[in-house]
């Protein structure tokens, strides 16, 4: 995979990255930097997660890459790869931000998950050079990257920070930032600190309070940060008068309910609310809708409007 070069104002996607503190000298890619980017979510987390935290990190870059939004994570263990593979799975688009130099990919066993990303559409990005052979066949020039040195021609790259500062560049690209699941010491309440220093909007979702892996969350959200509960809350944040060419209907609800249950829902959906001429078109009684539009209720799946008239929920 060729590795090309850029500093931030040489693209659109990266320029914000000179406002930044410690802005980056210069950028190693692999794959495309994105273009016509509409916004952009970060996404971190623990690496050793939970299903609790997987679930709700791939439903997430699902649901916001469906929607034409971009997916920065760092490629790591646990939350961030299953970030980058709910995007893809959505067949939107994703970036992974790595803390290494970007001819290494870490951890090894994400090559394939980097490949991926790369063949569809998206980009490996470091600010740490490759090896100087790699230097010379691409022609690139090199810069140190933060905490980095080159004395005598020997490299020295300190890996104890260098993940630390890889973060500063997730916040910086991203609009908006999700941390899907976080212990109290966990790296990823460090990308949470420079996107509040950013002013980008900072999200966690709750968790059991008697939960390791959710005590970093619960610890932001009582600091200030946006309870995470679906990712319509995010949606929200970003696009405040909708989505860009949203269509104006709902969908039907997938849910088990009986025939005639889900034929008022259809009947709902496409714009009758009046319940008496539902059971007209549908041939039902009044008692079957009766019983079917209660148990709807119930289930949270349809709310009244008054005068017989219903709505989806």
């Amino acid at each position: 995979m060729k590795i090309n070069q850029i500093r931030p104002l040489e693209a659109k996607f990266t320029e914000v990255l000179e406002t930044i503190a410690l802005k980056p000298k210069t950028l190693y890619f692999i794959g495309k930097m994105p273009e016509n980017v509409v916004k952009t979510v970060g996404i971190v987390g623990a690496r050793r997660c939970t299903s609790y935290g997987e679930k709700i990190a791939y439903e997430a870059a699902y649901e916001l890459a469906s929607a034409g939004v971009l997916i920065v994570s760092g490629l790591a263990y646990g939350i961030d790869s299953i970030a980058a593979r709910g995007a893809l799975d959505a067949g939107g688009r994703t970036v992974a931000i790595l803390g290494t130099p970007i001819d290494e990919i870490y951890p090894e066993e994400h090559l394939d998950l980097a490949r991926e990303i790369v063949d569809r559409g998206g980009a490996i990005i470091s600010e740490y050079a490759p090896d100087e052979k790699l230097v010379a066949k691409y022609g690139l020039e090199v810069y140190p990257g933060p905490d980095e040195t080159f004395k005598n021609g020997f490299r020295e790259f300190n890996r104890r920070t260098s993940f630390l500062y890889r973060n500063r560049l997730i916040a910086g690209l991203s609009d908006a930032v999700l941390v899907a699941e976080a212990a109290k010491q966990s790296g990823s309440l460090n990308t949470a600190s420079h996107a509040l220093a950013m002013n980008k909007d900072l999200f966690a979702p709750p968790g059991d309070i008697t939960r390791y892996t959710s005590a970093g969350c619960n610890r932001l959200i009582a600091e200030g940060a946006l309870v995470y509960l679906s990712p319509r809350d995010i949606l929200e944040r970003l696009f405040p008068a909708g989505l860009p060419g949203e269509k104006r209907r709902k969908r039907v609800p997938i849910f088990a309910g009986s025939p005639v249950e889900k034929a008022i829902v259809s009947e709902i959906v496409s714009g009758e609310a009046d319940g008496e001429k539902i059971v007209e078109k549908l041939k039902i009684s009044a008692a079957e809708f009766t019983q079917a539009i209660t148990m709807l209720e119930i289930r949270g799946i349809v709310k009244p409007l008054g005068m017989n008239n219903w709505m989806l929920k």
